[in-house]
């Protein structure tokens, strides 16, 4: 695991996103790197409620960032998960009426000063014989080059029109009348004779 004091000074956000993710990597410092664009383009701080949303068409390590840093959460329903599988994330301001969304840019090419170590480490993941070293050293000098390169240089940002996503959707929960479990009524499925279930249940009937 990769020390978060080692190399570049670590902002305290960003440490703040490593603990709640659990490690250092690249993918956290994209979310990190697209919460800090978003925040300041539309000048927005961290949602209590649902103030900002975001959109993101993936599921990867960024988008644990951008739940530190923003406040979008899939327990407040300000976190909305599209598994595209793209580096693309929509960052939306409900006050600011705003909307930006981040992609990022071509296939990742190294900048930093040690590009032929990077090449060799790169080449020996590739061919499956990296050590654990080679991989955390990957890795540092991965992260280090991010956190030191502008933001352009990494996601293109295109300015959306404004659609409000709906609120959070709050329902009462009511026993499905197969299995018995208190399910959200608005999930439930009604059937043929007229019973309400859950989803799993409606599967098996």
């Amino acid at each position: 695991m990769l020390n978060i004091n080692s190399g570049n000074n670590i902002p305290n956000d960003l440490k703040k996103c490593v603990e709640f993710h659990g490690h250092i990597c690249p993918g956290l410092i994209y979310g990190y790197l697209v919460a800090k664009e978003a925040m300041k383009l539309m000048n927005i701080a961290r949602s209590i409620d649902e103030e900002v949303v975001a959109i993101c068409e993936n599921d990867s390590c960024a988008v644990d960032a951008l739940q530190v840093l923003l406040g979008t959460l899939m327990g407040k329903g300000n976190l909305i998960i599209n598994n595209f599988g793209k580096n693309a994330y929509t960052i939306l301001s409900r006050s600011k009426r705003q909307a930006y969304r981040f992609s990022r840019n071509t296939r990742y090419d190294y900048k930093g000063r040690d590009k032929s170590e990077f090449d060799r480490l790169e080449a020996a993941v590739a061919a499956g014989k990296a050590s654990e070293d080679d991989h955390l050293n990957l890795k540092r000098l991965k992260i280090n080059d991010l956190l030191t390169r502008p933001f352009e240089e990494i996601f293109t940002t295109t300015k959306m029109p404004f659609v409000e996503p709906k609120y959070a959707q709050l329902a009462p929960s009511e026993p499905c009348e197969l299995c018995g479990e208190m399910t959200m009524a608005s999930k439930m499925i009604k059937l043929k004779d007229g019973r309400q279930v859950c989803i799993p249940c409606s599967k098996n009937v």
